[in-house]
């Protein structure tokens, strides 16, 4: 067993349970239990991911993700025709979209930057710090429907005429049919949101050059083994939240039991002392309105972590090396004079897993070099990803 699999350690145990339960081999792709999925779904992924959780009600098939897949890239689904999913989750970003923040389709910014959608099928929690978002159904109809920010500006009077325009084009009269046979009247919200979600669940991101190596199939450097190395020890800290074949501490997946997600205060911010986050991006406080809340976020996945910059929640870190250097320093302190001045490392609600650490430049580099083996130039560029309209 490569030392990669041993990420986490009671995590990675129940992934690998997973993996024995399922069929998993010591190679190659996965055997996927057939009740996941409908039709002619198939999943592709290595053998140490396990099998994603798919709700009953919206089973996998093709012909579902390539409606999704559609849907995501049409304007037509905005309430002003000028904004579609892809408009903040560019495929070649890992499906991010390079801003710090995002802008919607009135030209409102969000608060936070746009999370990839990349093995989002292992999220239990959707977004930034929404411990009540838990599903990728739910998720969609967020940037959908929402006020604050408007993002995709569909309302109540306008979404029947939105309905309207996909019920005009006989490609998707087709597409709505073959992915929802058993409804007769196909062409609706619900249905909509669905076939996103399985668009979402079947975008995996499983073909870095960490998991070729992982395979067999491709050698690190000395630099990116020692990053690797790092990584996984008490010396880095990095594995306690970033844990798993999916490079964070919140996974999911089918057979694991509920667990209890975690959210961190990482020390970004101490604007008033007393712990304080700058408003409206306090973390999970802004849904439940605990103190101990103040700060919280969910762990992002490292993967693609290398082409998804600028980082943290808001976007305020342009580089890995500045991201490591952080938290390498236990947080980071704000001069005076600078906007949201304070010293984060202080931060009286600052997770325990983010304490000073003891790293040499060079050592920060190594981790620099192994994260960028976390990029998977397939995710990137693969036409199955793409805009249909590019890529018919």
């Amino acid at each position: 067993m490569r030392p990669s699999l041993l990420l986490g350690g009671v995590f990675s145990a129940a992934v690998l349970a997973s993996c024995v339960l399922i069929g998993c081999g010591g190679g190659g792709t996965s055997a996927i239990d057939p009740a996941l999925s409908s039709g002619n779904w198939k999943w592709a992924m290595p053998f140490y991911f396990p099998a994603p959780f798919v709700p009953a009600d919206n089973l996998m098939s093709e012909e579902k993700f390539q409606l999704g897949r559609y849907l995501f890239y049409d304007k037509k689904l905005s309430g002003n025709g000028t904004t579609a999913c892809a408009s903040c989750h560019f495929q070649n970003l890992a499906f991010t979209d390079g801003k710090a923040v995002s802008t919607g389709s009135t030209g409102q910014l969000t608060a936070r930057s746009a999370m990839p959608i990349a093995n989002s099928v292992y999220h239990p929690t959707l977004t930034w710090a929404r411990p009540d978002l838990v599903s990728l159904e739910q998720q969609a109809a967020v940037p959908i429907y929402g006020t604050n920010p408007v993002e995709m500006g569909v309302t109540a009077a306008n979404e029947p005429t939105i309905l309207a325009l996909f019920a005009a084009n006989a490609g998707y009269v087709a597409r709505f049919k073959a992915a929802f046979p058993a409804d007769p009247a196909p062409i609706t919200m619900p249905n909509i949101i669905k076939a996103l979600a399985s668009f979402e669940r079947g975008v995996i991101s499983a073909s870095s050059k960490y998991d070729l190596w992982n395979q067999g199939l491709a050698t690190l450097t000395p630099s990116e083994l020692n990053g690797l190395t790092l990584f996984n020890t008490e010396k880095a800290e990095c594995f306690h939240c970033h844990a798993g074949h999916n490079f964070s501490d919140q996974t999911t997946f089918a057979g694991i039991l509920p667990q209890g997600n975690l959210f961190h205060n990482t020390g970004l911010y101490n604007i008033d002392g007393l712990g304080g986050f700058p408003a409206p991006n306090r973390g999970v406080f802004e849904t439940t309105a605990a103190p101990a809340d103040m700060g919280k976020f969910r762990a992002q996945t490292l993967r693609n972590v290398g082409v998804t910059a600028p980082y943290m929640h808001d976007g305020s870190m342009k580089t890995l090396t500045e991201v490591v250097a952080f938290y390498a320093a236990g947080g980071r302190n704000i001069p005076v004079g600078q906007p949201n001045a304070g010293d984060g490392r202080l931060n009286p609600y600052k997770d325990p897993l983010i304490p000073r650490i003891n790293l040499t430049l060079a050592e920060q580099a190594d981790l620099v070099a192994f994260l960028n083996t976390l990029t998977d130039n397939n995710l990137l560029t693969s036409p199955r990803f793409a805009d249909p309209a590019v890529f018919p």
